[in-house]
This record gives structure tokens, C-alpha cells and sequence, in this order.
């Protein structure tokens, strides 16, 4: 097997091209999803949800929407762990959510959770006669009648069901439905996953890494843990060190080679900048979401937008769809260095199409 030398430019051109942000954009909302594998959910749209900005990042203006809304509706792509996923995709979990709690000699936590939902079965199978009932339906009219309440360091305590929830979720039994305003709804899995055969598990996991690392291009064998999607890859691919990082990594040798960029804004959980450590190694780029410090605290402001220039992440923008006003607010646009004019003027046609695709007009702060 090929081990490979990698320079930083040539490992940052890797990712950026498997993101599919390189000057060849994609054409198909759903081939674009196969190929990023997911979507992520999050409602919050200071500018628009994320899900909605990472394709229109990559489809350009060409992106309507509905089509993500129609998607998800006639069950094309599913939610999963806060995921948008294509449907088919399920038989790739369905191993998994049969073996819970997990596979092998379970670790003391697995043990925990299986003894919590044991101890609380009556209300697991409150929530599944209702669901068959009347679902879907919100949390909030779903029975709460658990003998031993969910503790934790005390961001979940009292929070019963939503973590019941959540196990069922992991077991297969239940799923998200849909929305009710930003009020999530939930059925039967079986009324809203297809009826696919599952994909063995050992099996199942090898092609989940692989279509990962499809998508990320490059990435460490082993990472933090990180909640709903692995950052690390095993074993699939192929070897490599980048030059100046020390550690080991693999690649996908199909984005190796010619690389032609562009400008880009992203949303902050795009998948180029989710895993923080991996974008500081990569791209030396600094940022973090802010949305959850004071605003007196802020550096960029509470959604900034990273902006991708070639293959450099150069900048964020600070940004606020002020629907309302029919405008997209341009509250600041930080340069991490001076920027070159043709690098100015690209930001600013991104940021133009950005108000264009949200049909709204942009006004920049101070006019």
C-alpha cells in the first residue's frame, strides 16, 4: 500500500476538494448529500439553518430550498443522531441499533443505559402505544411515567423522556418525524426509516469509515470522540504524514492531484470546520462558534460564516438575515490578514449570491 508524503498545501487542497467546495460545483441536492454522507440539523438561522447553507455552498444559486424541505418530506433523506441522511443509508445503523447498548463486553456506561431503559421498560412502551396511536407527536405529549428518573451533572436532569427518547432512537424503535415549528415530532421508526435490509455490522462500520473519509479526504485514524458523527476513520484508505504535523493520517487517494478553488462561505458545523483540531492542523485557522458566549465576549460575532478562498480559510464573515427589512445584514467581514483585491472582490460576489439565493438585499454596516 502507498505511503504518502503529503505537503500542507496538498493536504488542505485534499479536504477541500472531497467537500466538493472547489471551483467544480456539484449540480444534484441529493448526489450531494451521498456524497457529504450527511446534513447536519440546526435550526438556528441567523442567516439560514445550517443544512440549507452547506448545500447552497456547494450547489450555489442554482440550490432552491424546497427541494431540501421535499426531501425530507416524501422520506428521500431521514434524520439520524441530528443528521440528515439519505434514506437508504439506514441499512448501514440497523446492525448497530439491533446490538444496543454496543457490541462485544459492554463498558460500564453501556451497562448504565441499558439498566436505566430496562428499569423504566412501562414508559418505553407508553411512548411506542401512543406513537402507534396518535404520532406523530411532540415530546411534551408523550407519558412520562419513568420509576427512575434520568441524573446527570444537571443539563439533563428532569428530562425524562427526551433521553428515553433518545436511547429509542438508538435502538431503532422510534424516530424523527418531522417539525412542528422548531418543535420536533416523533413516530414509529418503521413509519418513517424504509424497509431495508440491514448491512452486517463489521461490515456496516468499514463503509461508513470509507464514505467518511470520501468526504473528508483526508483525516486521522483515531480523534476525540465527538457526539452524533466519528471525526476518524480507522484503518480505510491509505497511509500518510503531512509535512510539519506529527501523527498519522489517512487519505482517500482519489482526490490526489489538480486542484482549482474558489471563494466559499460556510456555516459553522460545515464539516471542513467541524472537527476544530483537524481545521487548526490543516488550515492554521482560528475560530470557534460564539453563539453560546456574551455577546461582549465575541470575537467574530454569533453565526460568523468561515470564508474559504482557494484552499486557505482566510476570514469569517459576521452576517444577520433581517428578513423583515428584506435585507442581509453585513455587520463585519474579519480578514484574518490583509486580503488582496481579487480576493476582496470574490468574498463580496459570495456574499452578494449568499443575499441573492435568501432574496434579500445586502446592505453593508454603515450604509
Amino acid at each position: 500500500m502507498t505511503h504518502h508524503l503529503l505537503t500542507r498545501d496538498e493536504a488542505r487542497r485534499i479536504a477541500v476538494r472531497a467537500q466538493l467546495l472547489d471551483s467544480a460545483r456539484p449540480t444534484d441536492l441529493l448526489d450531494l448529500v451521498r456524497h457529504l454522507t450527511l446534513l447536519q440539523v440546526e435550526p438556528t438561522a441567523a442567516v439560514a439553518p445550517s443544512a440549507e447553507v452547506v448545500a447552497w455552498s456547494r450547489l450555489g444559486p442554482r440550490f432552491r430550498r424546497a427541494e431540501l424541505e421535499g426531501a425530507v418530506a416524501d422520506g428521500t433523506l431521514v434524520e439520524l443522531h441530528s443528521m440528515l441522511r439519505p434514506a437508504e443509508d439506514i441499512a448501514l445503523y440497523r446492525a448497530e441499533m439491533a446490538a444496543w447498548p454496543g457490541v462485544g463486553e459492554l463498558k460500564d456506561w453501556e451497562i448504565s443505559l441499558r439498566d436505566w431503559v430496562e428499569a423504566n421498560d412501562d414508559t418505553r412502551r407508553d411512548i411506542l402505544d401512543k406513537l402507534y396511536d396518535e404520532g406523530p407527536l411532540p415530546t411534551s405529549a408523550l407519558p412520562d411515567t419513568t420509576l427512575i428518573p434520568w441524573e446527570s451533572s444537571g443539563w439533563n436532569n428532569d428530562r425524562n423522556v427526551r433521553m428515553l427518547l433518545d436511547r429509542m432512537v438508538q435502538r431503532g424503535e422510534v424516530a424523527t418525524a418531522g417539525y412542528d415549528g422548531r418543535l420536533r415530532l416523533w413516530d414509529l421508526a418503521e413509519r418513517v426509516y424504509p424497509d431495508v435490509e440491514p448491512v452486517p455490522y463489521d461490515e456496516a462500520m468499514r463503509i461508513r469509515a470509507e464514505r467518511r473519509l470520501h468526504s473528508l479526504g483526508i483525516a486521522r485514524p483515531r480523534a476525540a470522540k465527538a457526539p452524533n458523527e466519528p471525526n476518524d476513520v480507522g484503518q480505510v484508505g491509505e497511509p500518510a504524514e503531512i509535512e510539519g504535523l506529527k501523527g498519522r493520517w489517512r487519505v482517500d487517494p482519489a482526490y490526489l492531484g489538480g486542484f482549482t478553488g474558489r471563494a466559499a462561505l460556510l456555516s459553522p458545523l460545515d464539516r471542513l470546520v467541524f472537527d476544530r483540531k483537524r481545521m487548526e492542523e490543516l488550515f492554521e485557522f482560528d475560530y470557534q462558534l460564539e453563539m453560546y458566549k456574551p455577546a461582549a465576549k465575541r470575537r467574530w460575532g454569533y453565526w460568523a460564516l468561515p470564508v474559504l478562498h482557494g484552499d486557505r480559510l482566510v476570514g469569517k464573515l459576521d452576517a444577520t438575515a433581517v428578513r423583515d427589512d428584506g435585507v442581509l445584514r453585513v455587520d463585519a467581514v474579519h480578514e484574518d490578514d490583509a486580503w488582496p483585491a481579487d480576493v476582496r472582490d470574490d468574498v463580496e460576489e459570495e456574499i452578494r449570491s449568499l443575499a441573492g439565493w435568501l432574496g434579500l438585499e445586502p446592505v453593508w454596516g454603515g450604509d
